[in-house]
């Protein structure tokens, strides 16, 4: 199977990639989080994984975009506009996850996932009806697995190789909430 792997960040990566190289899936990463506030933050995980993917010789791909709110457009959630932390969550795992699967469909992949899977702190419900509205959107498989059995150890494999590791989800309101 061919798949593009969306990555919120080289911590979340490693318990993800040691899951799906079990059943023999060899992703291809996808950063795409232009919900990720403030900009030092952004650098820093993005960083990161950039540098984790080289050094590990795995193929990543890049669309670099940093929002100044969660993210531009007429649906765009900000912090002036006071919309909930439950609105903001559905549309970051929207706009990350039609990207995603846009960009699988359009490269030729079999199917498209996502590292926010293994973050019990994230609404996993939600996620997933995202992605699969997603993938039905543009044509594309979702393949859904709940890594977050995973979590744990993967922050200890982060912790150990001195990866930067992030206190919150992204957004302003998780950095606010955390």
């Amino acid at each position: 199977m061919k798949l593009l792997l969306h990555v919120c960040c080289a911590p979340c990566l490693l318990g993800c990639i040691a899951a799906l190289r079990e059943e023999n899936i060899e992703p291809v990463l996808f950063w795409y989080n232009p919900n990720i506030q403030p900009h030092a933050e952004y650098n820093k995980r993005r960083d990161t994984l950039v540098q984790y993917a080289q050094n590990q010789n795995i193929s990543l791909t890049m669309e670099d975009h940093f929002g100044l709110s969660i993210i531009d457009g007429p649906q765009s959630c900000t912090v002036q506009q006071s919309c909930t932390v439950q609105q903001s969550c559905t549309y970051c795992y929207r706009i990350r996850m039609e990207k995603t699967a846009l960009m699988a469909k359009k490269q030729g992949f079999n199917a498209f996932s996502t590292t926010l899977f293994i973050s019990p702190y994230q609404n996993h419900k939600l996620l997933r009806q995202e992605a699969e509205d997603a993938a039905n959107l543009h044509g594309i498989n979702f393949l859904y697995r709940d890594f977050s059995p995973r979590f744990r150890s993967a922050q200890e494999e982060a912790r150990h190789l001195g990866l930067y590791r992030q206190k919150y989800c992204g957004c302003l309101f998780s950095k606010e909430n955390r």
